[in-house]
């Protein structure tokens, strides 16, 4: 396989593919309100990678170029088929403005706290206009880094954030700014060419909010004692990643074969080849489930009268094999 490499004042590169589940990727990005970050790094290999061995690179505002101070190396081991989740090392309960503390909820999903310091390395700074790389490779070698994947568009700076218009021109709806960004269960490999001519945010990513209303489990908002309605962060996703990479999703239940229709929906959807899924779960985006039913069809019409939003579809076979799907209603 054709390797890409980081040079020090831009990426550059002829245009290769990856091996299809032949290296980690990025599965969620996390952009939140304040401090809210965090990256989760899916091992789609048979075999634990030793993290050490990579890093990430955070280029700003459009950069073309990288230092050791815009890198973080990673740390720890990441098991075959399974998910390492990286948060912002902002962790004190009294710190205010740009130390203020990522929310417990947040905190309890992360595998490694990193950049403390945003002087020592700023690469967990990212704000949804900012590309971020994937990187086998030393920060202290960052020319000769092999880019393993690409969340944006090196030297590209689309203002606030990406947007749900490609190629950006300035228009469309924020995507990734303050939005939680969950790969696709058919992406199978990062994206390594630098020099792509644009970013399509949603070509491979689900977007939603970061920051959502707290509900209870009839759907309705929940409240603080001073009458706001509690927040809570999109990240409950984070800690699992459904992919196609792994064999455990195909050994009864057929991935290519089930279909959702139409998808996104009103509400009203259809889910066909599922006669090997013996029950079927769905969740909103807070992890609450909405929908449990028992299953001996191969063909199920479902009606989920809920908010706009996305949704978790979770379908479980007698031997312990899941597949996961999301639904967007509009």
């Amino acid at each position: 396989m054709k390797k890409i490499l980081l040079l020090a004042t831009i990426l550059i590169s002829i245009p290769s593919f990856a091996q299809e589940c032949g290296d980690l990727f990025i599965s969620e990005y996390v952009e939140g309100w304040s401090n809210n970050k965090a990256l989760e790094i899916y091992n789609p290999t048979s075999d634990a990678v030793d993290l050490s061995e990579y890093m990430v690179i955070r280029y700003s505002n459009g950069a073309t170029s990288a230092s050791a101070a815009n890198a973080i190396q990673l740390t720890g081991t990441v098991d075959a088929y399974d998910v390492h989740v990286g948060v912002i090392e902002k962790l004190d309960p009294n710190g205010t403005g740009q130390e203020a503390p990522v929310w417990d909820s947040l905190q309890a999903k992360a595998d490694a706290f990193y950049c403390p310091e945003y002087n020592t390395s700023n690469a967990w700074y990212f704000n949804g206009n900012d590309a971020v790389v994937l990187a086998k490779g030393s920060v202290n070698d960052i020319p000769n880094a092999i880019v393993v994947d690409i969340f944006g568009k090196i030297g590209e700076d689309p203002g606030d954030g990406w947007t749900s218009e490609f190629p950006y021109t300035g228009g469309g709806s924020l995507v990734t700014k303050d939005h939680s960004m969950l790969r696709k269960a058919s992406i199978k490999n990062g994206e390594t060419n630098p020099v792509i001519s644009f970013f399509d945010p949603l070509l491979e990513y689900d977007s939603i909010p970061a920051v959502v209303v707290r509900l209870d489990e009839n759907g309705d908002t929940l409240f603080s004692t001073n009458g706001n309605p509690l927040l809570d962060g999109n990240w409950f996703t984070l800690g699992t990643h459904d992919c196609e990479c792994n064999p455990a999703n195909l050994s009864e239940l057929n991935e290519g074969q089930i279909e959702i229709y139409p998808n996104p929906t009103t509400g009203y959807f259809t889910l066909s080849n599922i006669s090997e899924v013996k029950n079927i779960e769905i969740r909103n985006a807070l992890g609450q489930k909405i929908y449990a039913k028992e299953n001996n069809q191969n063909t199920k019409s479902i009606h989920l009268n809920e908010p706009k939003g996305l949704y978790f579809i979770r379908l479980n076979g007698s031997n312990e094999s899941v597949i996961m799907r999301k639904i967007i209603i509009r």
